[in-house]
């Protein structure tokens, strides 16, 4: 079996997730977040839209982790988000944390707004 070595470069992982809290870059923050390029911050949760839609032309996918289980977004947000030209893939917080993961290793243009387990 060959191994290779997981590199993010410059970007932020997922390293861990529990009741209320992530593990983003090795430092732990409490409640939603919010990974995009230019780092991590607090998220405000679906109501907090503007710095998703800022994401326009940066992004080409934004992960919406949904929490413990998986949840339908709000349809306003996820009609915003589509017409800013930015795809919407909504799961639960875990999945989202994992497949977020995953596309950053291989350099695509995501970010990741997850609200807490």
């Amino acid at each position: 079996m060959r191994i290779n070595e997981v590199v993010y470069n410059d970007a932020l992982p997922v390293d861990g997730y529990g009741p209320g809290f992530f593990r983003v870059g090795g430092e732990l923050r409490e409640g939603a977040v919010l990974l995009t390029p230019a780092g991590a911050r607090a998220w405000g949760g679906y109501e907090d839209t503007a710095p998703l839609l800022a994401l326009a032309g940066e992004v080409d996918v934004l992960f919406l982790g949904t929490g413990a289980e998986i949840a339908h977004i709000p349809a306003d947000l996820r009609r915003a988000l589509e017409e800013a030209n930015i795809g919407v893939e909504s799961m639960a917080t875990g999945p989202a944390c994992r497949s977020y993961n995953v596309l950053l290793s291989e350099g695509r243009r995501i970010a990741l707004a997850a609200l807490p387990v």
